[in-house]
């Protein structure tokens, strides 16, 4: 027995106990802190320890690859530059709903607010357009009623949407975490050939008018009158459109304008030979006039595919210049979209895509909102300063065109 307890002594020294744990000690030493971050501790001979969430080992390089992936990148950026959409059929489309909730979600449209979310949607042009056919008085009325439904659809989902007539107030309910609603494009068949009725539906909140569908804005293009209709958007603020004019109306309108014009849904003809696109010498003419092409992203126009957009978006930026080019999703007008932009919510694929093509920070910015700010506060300035040199127009087309 004493033999036994002898060898237990032997082998229980202090110092030799000590560097048998010496040789198992771990390099690294992982303690949790009071904020739950594990304290690295290099051991007796190492360096300070520093202090890093527990778990995360393999994280930075997980930051890494994720910083690089192009789709991560543009909810980046339109989380701070989101998109200023400058068409939407939505208005029409509504009419034909029994009933709908835009805030919870409505599977049978395009639009509603969770996809605007998701697409980083901040503004949305609502078209009044009307059904061809839809001429004088009727043409009028149908406007009225779509603008109408537009402020009560509006006013029934202001936890999502708020409506906006000028650039400060789109960047406001920006602020507010809503999506601004502004009015237009209307349709030229709305004014009924009367300058009084344009007033009207500008001071009802109308933003933009299609130079089309009426007697003054023809092939031949604008006739006398329809060039007082120009000069009077001008007066009052309305930006002119001139996406589905007539060639010469676009560089008539081109010319005359003071303020930017828009053109709310035209792509490069040279790429794609659609009605309403428009050709290499407007795209520079409207980039020398500070205009502005809101590129439509619909299977006709552009393409089926978002590389197709993106080689529209390309060529109107290299002819008419980054300030001039915008997105235009044409959601609700009863057209085709390319794959895998089928409703509001896809931008940030397609803004993905034109990172990986080596568009910058600040030309994305300017395609996505900028732009479209832009020619709301030069329209807003173009007004104050015309209304000050010139009374409204009373014109009538039967004096000006007989």
């Amino acid at each position: 027995m004493a033999d036994l307890q002898d060898e237990l002594h032997a082998t229980t020294e202090v110092g030799e106990l000590d560097r048998a744990e010496a040789e198992f000690e771990p390099d690294v030493i992982e303690l949790e802190d009071e904020r739950g971050l594990a304290v690295v501790d290099a051991g007796p001979e190492g360096d300070e320890g520093d202090a890093r969430p527990k778990g995360d080992e393999g994280d930075e390089g997980d930051e890494e690859e994720a910083a690089d992936d192009p789709l991560v990148r543009a909810h980046a950026l339109l989380a701070a530059h989101p998109v200023a959409d400058g068409y939407s059929g939505l208005p029409w489309a509504l009419r034909h709903l029994p009933w709908y909730d835009l805030e919870l979600g409505e599977s049978t449209i395009d639009t509603d607010v969770p996809r605007l979310r998701e697409g980083h949607v901040a503004a949305l042009f609502w078209s009044l357009h009307l059904p061809e056919g839809l001429v004088g008085e009727r043409a009028v009325g149908a406007t009225l009623e779509q603008l109408d439904l537009v402020r009560t659809v509006v006013e029934a989902h202001p936890e999502g949407l708020r409506m906006a007539h000028s650039a400060a107030q789109v960047t406001d309910a920006r602020n507010c975490g809503r999506v601004a609603v502004l009015l237009g494009p209307a349709g030229a068949a709305a004014l009924d050939d009367s300058l009084g009725i344009l007033r009207a539906l500008h001071s009802l909140g109308l933003r933009v008018l299609t130079l089309s569908g009426a007697s003054w804005a023809g092939k031949n293009g604008l006739t006398r009158f329809g060039e007082e209709v120009v000069r009077e958007a001008n007066r009052i603020g309305v930006l002119v459109d001139l996406s589905g004019a007539s060639d010469a109306t676009v560089r008539r309108a081109l010319t005359i304008s003071k303020s930017p014009v828009v053109c709310t849904r035209s792509a490069a003809r040279d790429l794609r030979p659609h009605p309403a696109n428009l050709p290499d010498d407007v795209l520079v003419e409207l980039g020398i006039t500070k205009g502005l092409c809101l590129v439509p992203l619909t299977a006709e126009q552009t393409g089926p595919s978002v590389r197709d957009v993106a080689d529209h978006l390309d060529h109107v930026r290299a002819l008419a210049g980054p300030e001039c080019v915008g997105l235009s999703g044409t959601y609700d007008s009863g057209a085709a979209h390319p794959q895998d932009l089928s409703d509001a919510s896809g931008y940030p694929r397609l803004v993905a895509e034109l990172l990986g093509r080596g568009w910058s920070e600040s030309d994305l910015a300017l395609l996505t909102w900028g732009n479209v700010q832009r020619v709301l506060r030069s329209a807003d300035f173009m007004a104050r300063a015309a209304r000050s040199r010139r009374e409204p127009s009373t014109a009538k087309i039967a004096e000006m065109d007989g």
